[in-house]
Parts: C-alpha cells; structure tokens; sequence
C-alpha cells in the first residue's frame, strides 16, 4: 500500500493527485492540507477518510473542525499543520502541490522525516536547491519531478546513468500570446492570460506561463533537479505540447518524452516510480497528427524569460527575489490592480534594486522574499 500525504489537495495539482488515488486501490491518503476551501477540503476528508487535515486559515480550521467533528480526523491550522502533514509518520511520499515559498519549510521537514517528495513546487528548488538537494541525497530521499517538463527529463535520463547530459531542452507551448508584441500585450486583460492554450492549471501557474516566467522558474529547477548550468538547459517553444521534454546526450542522440497534455500521467508515474501502470484517458494518436512545430523563445517581448536565466545564473538571493517579485506582480495582476506587462516590469526593478546574497541560509532566503514584497509594495 503506498500511503500519501498531499500538500495543496484543493488546486489544480491536488485535486488531480486524488483522482489517480481514486483510480489506484493500493494508493491511500494519509494527510490532506488546503489554503481556505473548506468546503472541498470537507469532502475530500470524507471521501479519503487521512489521518490529519489542514487548513491555512485558522479560523476555517476552527470551522472544518466542527464539521468533521463525527470522524476521527485530526484538524490543524496554519504551518504547523502544513509541517504535521508533511511528516505524517505513516506516509510514504509526500505531493508538495502548495503554491509559493510557503512550501520550504514543509519540504525539508518531510526530507529530514525520511519521505520522498513528489515535487510540485518549484518555488523550493527554485530559492532553495542549494540547501533541498544535498539534504535529500544527504537522507537518501528522492526527490520525484511532477510537472511535466520536468518528469519528461527524468524518464527520458532513466536508464541511463553515467552517460553525460549535453542539453536539457525544456519545451513550452508559447502560451496564449506566442508572437505578439509588447505592444499588442498592452491592452491583455485577466481573463485572456487565463485563457492557456492546451492546458487546465491553477490562476497563477496560468498567467505564468502567459508571460514565460513559468519556463524560467522551470529552467532554474532543472538545474537543481539535473544537476547541470543554466546555459545547459534550451527552452524550446513547441506549440502543440506532443513533446513534454527532451534530453541531447554527449553523442547527439536526443530522448524525448512524448504524451497527451494531462498531468496525471507525471503524478502517477511520481506516485509509482519505476513502476508504469495503466492509465485511463486518450491517447497519443500518430496517424491524426498532422505535424510538430518547433520554434525560439522570444526573449525581447517575453522579458521573464531571460531575466530568470540572469537570476539563476547569478544564484545566491536573485532567484528567491525573482520568484517573489513575480508572486506578488501575478497576485496584484489577478486582483487587477496592475496591468499585464507591469508583471515583468516589477520583476526587472525588484532585481535591480536588490542587495545580492551569494549564498544564503533558510532564514536569509525567507527575509529575502519579505524585504522583496516590502520593496514593491512602497512603489505600487
């Protein structure tokens, strides 16, 4: 029995998780945590019967504790749950789906308890790579990609260990404004970023991808993940999403990890690694698809995108600073207090006026995005 624990069960990357436990008898849930939804929070306990659930928002626990008070269910609040759940002592792997820095702390409390990770956070890696992947070899956890990128390298390098890796090239669809200019993106309003062309994501990772700055944050996490340089990781546009990834080796050969647009696929294969097991959902049909197109990123209308490859060529506190800037640019964006293009734009000053850390304690990484939010918030 493959017992679970899911951070951020009520998102995108949570709820999708429960449907291949659904879909899996051998796979049971032993921790749930959410930010505020109660409601979905509810049913998901009672459907998945975990040991402990948590909320963000105390007061909701206060609330979800009552509802669930004819379980057994224990109910917690704020990080000391979200660090309960992660290191549940009956669970096997821990689903890291939370969004943003918040989902440090309860990664290295889950390494250091000995769970593997099924990492969906890439805010982790992101400010924290330096410190999260020698711990994890340090307590011999693993540390399993779910987004699918990232997943597409790891089964395409599985296998072939000792052989050196040339290129990692991270594809990307483009996202919905692929082509247009600065200026064509002036008048972008909330609802056409969150208009992703092939793929059904939270808010925020949506308008992401809209500006590139998801593929940067991916680029960044792959060096970690990967152990390779920025400059060997290519970020390829490849409208479609047929190809999820792909790997040149020293010789030319180049594997590539090819699929439908669904993330369950990269959430199983976390969940069971190395086992591949059935799945239901379409299939990847050769004869209908007409073609595969490949194209540059481009850089200049898509400034995110090579301001996370100076950010994390720069290392020590850049990055952390990038990942906040954008937080706090995409959080403003969708409460349409900004415009569209001022979420790059806030990035590239936030950067400019940082005091640059080489190489940072968790204490530091985390003063680092709070002086960054208050940076931002005296300008805007």
């Amino acid at each position: 029995m493959k017992k679970i624990a899911v951070l951020g069960s009520t998102g995108s990357i949570g709820t999708q998780t429960l449907e291949v436990v659904r879909e899996n008898s051998d796979m049971q849930v032993t921790a749930l945590t959410a930010g505020h939804n109660i409601d979905l929070l509810e049913k998901q306990a009672r459907e998945f019967h975990p040991r402990l659930v948590a909320l963000q928002d105390e007061e909701g626990a206060k609330t979800l504790a009552v509802r669930l008070a004819d379980t057994d269910i224990q109910v917690l609040s704020g990080m000391d749950g979200l660090m309960a759940a992660a290191v549940e002592e009956t669970a096997d792997i821990v689903v890291t789906a939370v969004v943003g820095m918040i989902g440090i702390r309860p990664t290295i409390a889950a390494i250091e308890a000995g769970k593997d990770i099924a990492l969906a956070n890439k805010e982790t890696l992101v400010t924290a790579g330096h410190l999260i992947m020698p711990l994890a070899a340090e307590k011999g956890v693993r540390i399993l990609p779910v987004d699918s990128e990232h997943s597409a390298v790891f089964q395409s390098i599985n296998g072939e260990a000792g052989n050196k890796i040339d290129k990692i090239l991270l594809t990307a669809s483009g996202g919905p404004f692929r082509g247009w200019t600065r200026e064509q993106m002036k008048q972008v309003r909330l609802e056409d970023a969150l208009k992703h062309p092939n793929w059904a994501m939270g808010h925020k990772i949506t308008i992401d991808s809209s500006t590139m700055v998801n593929k940067g944050l991916e680029v960044m996490e792959a060096r970690w993940l990967f152990g390779v340089e920025m400059d060997d990781v290519q970020v390829v546009i490849q409208p479609q999403s047929v190809i999820h990834s792909m790997v040149q080796f020293e010789d030319g050969a180049v594997i590539a990890q090819l699929g439908v647009p669904d993330m369950k696929l990269p959430i199983q294969y976390a969940l069971l690694y190395p086992e591949r097991r059935t799945m239901p959902g379409p299939r990847l049909d050769f004869w209908s698809l007409s073609s595969i197109n490949f194209e540059t990123p481009d850089f200049e209308n898509f400034p995110g995108l090579s301001m996370a490859y100076e950010a994390g060529k720069k290392g020590g506190t850049m990055p952390t600073v990038f990942n906040a800037a954008n937080e706090w640019a995409v959080a403003a964006f969708l409460k349409r207090k900004i415009g569209y293009l001022e979420i790059t734009d806030i990035i590239g000053e936030a950067m400019a006026h940082h005091r640059w850390k080489e190489n940072p304690c968790l204490e530091e990484i985390l003063q680092t995005e709070a002086e960054t939010y208050s940076y931002i918030e005296s300008k805007y």
